[in-house]
């Protein structure tokens, strides 16, 4: 009997696999927020678990993306100005009066261009993940500025808007919109031949080569992935904000690195989930709207966030020594 035909006859068996693979992030984040909870009693408040997930959406739907590409064992540091560029795209098309549509569908295909462009960087000319997305994070951060000289474009157009203020069925848009892309990512990358196919390069390229899977393909192809999450991001981003700000998205890839890390994907590449990536960026949203709500200094916030990436990578680096 495989192990999936068991997971079916017996639900308590997919419980405790959960359970055991993630019932301490889980656990971690359940702590956080009794301790932030403690400290400031409105931070369990309806209305400040809503504000919470709102601000998770964003980095969610980034560390989606993220979490692609870090199972290929590579990286993308690129995702933070893609998320400001796809805003300014948005932005742009509106102010031409061309309306929702197109400039919805253009903002998502400069993300998956801007992805394509890191990939084929990194999959023809074989250049280092790191080397190659720390410059086009330069170039793209660059390249928000250029349509106004650096300073903030507004977003009129209410449909566009709509989407970071209204709600559906009393949950706000952009929840729906994170559960939606969470689901699809989940079963994209657990129940498709794509997901295999993506945890073997991770895992093992030499025999993902042998397996005749065309792995420089893949990489662009997850790249634009991880593109098209950050453009999706960056809607958001802009619909909450009611413009596009060049500034937008600064430092939100680590954001999203400490999210996949933290939610047990590995930097080696080969190991992770959705799941795991989703609680992260919870863990992530509950740090970041805690620390807030208790005014802490945002210097102060900046360390407690590295002190938290470098605890990630620690917990990888550990989990992979017991393996040996």
């Amino acid at each position: 009997m495989t192990e999936t035909s068991v997971y079916k006859a017996d639900p308590m068996a997919t419980l405790k696999t959960m359970m055991r693979q993630y019932g301490g992030i889980f656990l971690a984040l359940v702590a956080l927020c009794v301790i932030f909870s403690i400290a400031n009693p409105r931070f369990m408040s309806v209305a400040n678990l809503m504000n919470i997930l709102q601000q998770v959406a964003v980095i969610a739907i980034a560390a989606f993306g993220m979490t692609w590409v870090i199972l290929l064992g590579e990286i993308d540091l690129s995702v933070g100005s893609i998320i400001a560029v796809a805003g300014m795209v948005g932005a742009q098309v509106i102010g031409l009066g061309w309306g929702f549509t197109p400039a919805l569908m253009l903002t998502l295909v400069s993300g998956i261009l801007m992805g394509g462009v890191n990939g084929l960087l990194t999959a023809r000319l074989l250049l280092p993940s790191f080397i190659v997305t720390v410059a086009t994070m330069s170039i793209y951060r660059g390249m928000v500025s250029l349509p106004t000289n650096g300073a903030p474009a507004m977003i009129m157009d209410p449909t566009w808007t709509a989407i970071g203020a209204n709600s559906f069925f009393g949950v706000p848009i952009i929840i729906w919109i994170v559960v939606a892309l969470f689901i699809a990512n989940h079963i994209l990358l657990s129940k498709t031949t794509f997901g295999r196919k993506t945890y073997l390069t991770g895992g093992n390229r030499e025999a993902a080569l042998y397996s005749g899977i065309k792995v420089d393909r893949m990489k662009i192809v997850i790249f634009m992935i991880s593109g098209l999450m950050a453009s999706i991001s960056g809607i958001l981003l802009s619909s909450r904000l009611y413009s596009a700000q060049t500034n937008a998205g600064m430092s939100y890839e680590l954001d999203a690195i400490a999210a996949a890390v933290l939610g047990g994907t590995s930097l080696s590449g080969g190991t992770g989930s959705m799941i795991g990536t989703l609680i992260g960026a919870l863990i992530i949203g509950a740090l970041n709207n805690g620390m807030n709500m208790l005014s802490v200094p945002y210097f102060y916030q900046l360390i407690v966030k590295g002190l938290v990436i470098v605890f990630a990578v620690w917990l990888d680096v550990r989990s992979k020594r017991r393996k040996v």
